[in-house]
């Protein structure tokens, strides 16, 4: 009667050998899966790093076609007081008044030292000199109209036809590049520079 236990015994030393097998066949499982999902999340983040990389470099080699001014000390003077020159025309930082210019189109120019508080907060200035030219003025215009912190003035004695002014920032022109303009817009729009400059 020995034979049949040993069968027991076998079957049953056979079924937990094959749970054993099973098992371990589900651990490597689990770690094969563990393993693809780290290889994928470190695929994922690589290429966000990679992407984030190539974003970064393309702005640091971005060609720009405005130029930086240093700016200046800041104070707050009443219009028509002397005060040191601005480094730049239009200036983009120095002597400011204390209130600002009204935001969007003026027929007449703007005084200087409400539109650099306008820059300082914040905002744009576009200015343009030019005869008789109002295609250009409609077109900066509508431009100008985009935006909640644009200034759109004629501007007396510009160099050039177009001035685009941000604090610290400034790039003239001739003819009218709806392009450069909101790319200039959109790079200096909405800074705040209270406390820089002072």
């Amino acid at each position: 009667m020995a034979k049949p236990q040993i069968a027991k015994s076998q079957i049953k030393k056979e079924a937990n050998q094959k749970a054993k097998q099973e098992r371990a066949e589900a651990e490597r499982a689990k770690r094969r899966q563990g393993v693809m999902g780290q290889i994928g999340l470190y695929s994922a983040i690589a290429v966000v790093l990679m992407v984030a990389a190539y974003w970064g470099y393309g702005k640091m080699t971005e060609k720009v076609s405005w130029t930086s001014v240093a700016t200046l000390p800041s104070p707050h003077v009443a219009l028509g007081t002397p005060h040191p020159p601005y480094n730049s025309d239009p200036p983009t930082s120095g002597p400011h008044a204390a209130g600002v210019a009204k935001w969007g189109v003026h027929s007449e120019p703007v005084p200087k030292e409400m539109q650099v508080h306008n820059l300082e907060d914040g905002g744009v200035a576009i200015n343009y000199f030019c005869q008789d030219c109002p295609d250009l003025i409609k077109q900066l215009t509508a431009i100008a109209e985009r935006y909640d912190h644009v200034i759109l003035a004629p501007y007396t004695g510009l160099d050039r036809k177009i001035a685009l002014t941000a604090w610290g920032r400034i790039d003239k022109f001739d003819e009218f590049d709806e392009a450069r303009i909101v790319k200039f817009i959109k790079a200096h729009i909405g800074i705040d520079h209270h406390g820089k400059g002072r």
